[in-house]
């Protein structure tokens, strides 16, 4: 997003986070009709350019949100829907992706509330290394033939008791409304999410070997103070480092593998 969408999206994540700070609404089930409300418009295309529409005075649109969505969700979500419709997007799909974000949000801020937040970060990030090496979980998984139920299903019997409720609910929601996202992608937002919601940094580690809790604690307090915010560490054990570690931040590498060091003489010897 870019321009108004981005500023209407940081508003709405501001009013969600204030919402969410009460103990009396109900995070999960606001991220349940968030869900909802986003499949409503991604189906209903002429009902998101009315809601976007930048002729049509903002309590207009917010209006017609009450008339449409009172009775079938919770008031807060009206609350919070009448006031993205307020807002100005550049495009009107933008709005329908800030809905499906704030969704997302509000399932992640569920498990902060019960203290299982680091548990649902790990579990996105090791069942999108298992969807990574598994080409045939993969393909069953994105089969634009194969029904949501069908991939629900599917999902219940890789995750039920094994991950996480919020786990689950988060990667059956990607998968089965994908919205033109590709499972990888949409797997590596929602750990983006998940670490947001700490203030944290994600450094994925790649090691030869498992590292210790003593290891683990030395480079985190390191990435830390090099990149000045907290950081949480996703880590992968890879035999073809070669021992050291690679660590990825975002964009940037940080090499310190023997394999990547060997790779590093080779071209400076063909040169």
């Amino acid at each position: 997003m870019n321009g108004a969408s981005r500023e209407a999206l940081a508003a709405a994540r501001e009013r969600l986070d204030a919402l969410t700070d009460s103990t009396s609404v109900d995070a999960a089930r606001l991220a349940d009709e968030l869900a909802a409300v986003t499949a409503l418009l991604h189906r209903e295309v002429s009902l998101r350019r009315v809601l976007t529409d930048p002729a049509q005075s903002g309590e207009a649109k917010a209006e017609l949100v009450g008339r449409i969505l009172g009775g079938q969700v919770g008031t807060t979500t009206v609350d919070l829907v009448s006031g993205l419709v307020r807002s100005r997007w550049s495009q009107p799909r933008d709005l329908v992706d800030a809905l499906e974000q704030l969704a997302d949000v509000a399932d992640l801020t569920a498990a902060q509330q019960s203290a299982t937040l680091d548990d649902v970060e790990d579990e996105l990030f090791r069942f999108g290394r298992i969807v990574a090496s598994n080409t045939e979980l993969r393909s069953a998984l994105t089969d634009r033939a194969a029904g949501g139920q069908a991939k629900g299903a599917l999902l219940s019997s890789l995750l039920g008791g094994r991950a996480k409720v919020t786990t689950e609910r988060l990667v059956t929601r990607l998968v089965t409304a994908p919205r033109g996202r590709s499972l990888e992608g949409g797997l590596e937002s929602l750990s983006k999410l998940a670490a947001e919601r700490r203030d944290r940094m994600v450094a994925v580690v790649t090691s030869a070997v498992p590292l210790s809790d003593p290891q683990k604690r030395r480079l985190g307090a390191a990435l830390a103070k090099l990149y000045g915010r907290p950081m949480h560490l996703n880590l992968d054990v890879d035999p073809g480092v070669l021992g050291g570690i690679r660590v990825q931040v975002g964009d940037e590498i940080i090499n310190g593998s023997i394999a990547d060091r060997l790779e590093d003489a080779a071209r400076r010897l063909a040169s």
